[in-house]
């Protein structure tokens, strides 16, 4: 064997890893390809495979680089990703380390937008009931914007112009910016928790996707959410929409217009007051001549021009009253005075005692006519039961046992023999005399003789 170099297995992994390290290609690359096997682990790090119609590529993105995208990889999905290819020792495998990613052919937060809306809108954030009602006239109202720009700017303009009563709170936030979106959450945080304003208005003006994305991030919905102030979105031009303005109670194309919704035009109260005051007048001007014309039928009346005659035109109705009960009360007790009296004579004439004495004589009489004629039903049935004892006697057996007759039974004692036919020579048979039974034996038998034939 010639003397050659044997390498172990690390070596070569080694080897391969190095020559790929020093690849300038392969140290910095952009692979196109589908996602599958996509696994996203407790450590942060997301495990999946690219691939395309003729290879697949085993690739890792560590979490250090993962936070940074704007969107949630899923199987299927298409993407760019950029990063560099190495050999995985432990296993020898070469595999893809991505560094950034985004979606292929849809930009990174569209997906991500569109991501984060289906998911708040699932949780209701969205409701259209849970809206809070803006305040018609509010006192005070907090601006929660950037403090420098045109929007701060239009917006203290439009509403100092119609309705300069009202008291302003400016919180001045970062608007676009790794920051902005936690700036943001916090001013509104920290305006429900002073309980000052009645109202906040939370936006900026226009700019591209990436300059108004603050207001698309979920720690700024979820506080627009949780506010107890009700809020109006003005975020950028009329054509702009952001999750700010799904989650708001009510969503301004621009500033100016949050602005012009917020507080009601100082003229337009003017007039409506000008014309609530006429109504106002017109109706008390009513009500005072109704209250007017049923005051001088009062005085008009007989309570207040004769009220003596009014009492004692009562009294005399009381005193007719009072003997109109009288005469019916008489004639009430009259009449049953009478209807007693005719009964009470009526009694007097029936004499219901002799009546009484003469039914009690009849029922004693009926009594004894039935105790005679009981008397003779009783012996009559006694006599015919004695003439039926008589017959019933003389037909008994036992009479004829007494003039010395048997009666012959079988051995079991069930059946009378009546002919020489039901016993055999040899059975026992038991004779009933008059004062006991006897036991016998049939000795011998004679059949008698029918003489008539």
């Amino acid at each position: 064997m010639n003397q050659q170099k044997i390498y172990s297995i690390k070596e070569v992994t080694n080897y391969i890893k190095s020559v790929m390290d020093q690849d300038p290609l392969l140290t910095q690359i952009w692979i196109r390809g589908e996602i599958s096997n996509f696994t996203h682990h407790s450590s942060g790090h997301m495990y999946f495979t690219l691939k395309d119609e003729a290879s697949r590529l085993r690739s890792i993105m560590f979490a250090g680089n993962n936070r940074f995208i704007k969107f949630i990889p899923n199987n299927g999905m298409k993407v760019i990703a950029k990063g560099y290819i190495s050999i995985y020792e432990r296993d020898g495998q070469y595999q893809f380390y991505a560094q950034e990613m985004e979606p292929d052919g849809v930009g990174a937060l569209y997906i991500a937008y569109e991501q984060l809306k289906k998911k708040l809108e699932e949780e209701g954030l969205f409701d259209p009931h849970i809206k809070k009602k803006l305040p018609s006239f509010p006192q005070s109202i907090g601006l929660i914007t950037s403090g420098t720009g045109a929007a701060i700017r239009d917006m203290i303009t439009t509403i100092n112009r119609r309705y300069p009563y009202v008291h302003l709170l400016i919180y001045p936030v970062l608007v676009q910016g790794e920051s902005a979106p936690k700036s943001i959450a916090d001013a509104i945080d920290q305006m429900n928790e002073f309980g000052q304003a009645d109202l906040l208005i939370v936006g900026r003006g226009g700019g591209s996707i990436e300059e108004l994305w603050a207001f698309n991030e979920e720690i700024v919905a979820r506080s627009i959410y949780a506010s107890s102030i009700p809020i109006i979105s003005a975020v950028g031009h009329e054509t702009d929409f952001t999750i700010a303005d799904f989650v708001a109670d009510i969503r301004a194309a621009t500033p100016t217009a949050a602005a012009e919704l917020a507080v009601p035009h100082i003229d337009e109260v003017k007039t409506s007051i000008t014309y609530l005051t006429k109504q106002l007048e017109k109706n008390m001007i009513r009500q005072t001549e109704q209250a007017r014309g049923n005051l001088f039928r009062l005085l008009q009346s007989i309570v207040f021009r004769r009220p003596k005659q009014l009492v004692m035109e009562q009294v005399q109705r009381v005193d007719r009253l009072e003997d109109r009960l009288q005469f019916n009360l008489n004639k009430h007790m009259a009449f049953h005075k009478e209807k007693f009296y005719e009964v009470y004579h009526q009694l007097i004439q029936e004499k219901p005692q002799l009546k009484v004495q003469t039914h009690k004589e009849k029922l004693y009489h009926l009594n004894k006519q039935l105790q005679r004629e009981m008397q003779t039903l009783k012996e009559g049935y006694r006599k015919d039961l004695s003439l039926k004892v008589g017959k019933l006697d003389a037909l008994s057996p036992l009479k004829v046992l007494k003039r010395g007759y048997a009666i012959p039974f079988n051995e079991r004692e069930k059946d009378i023999v009546k002919s020489i036919n039901q016993v055999q020579l040899g059975d026992i048979i038991k004779l009933q005399l008059q004062d006991g039974k006897l036991d016998c034996q049939v000795w011998g038998m004679e059949e008698k003789i029918n003489e008539s034939k």
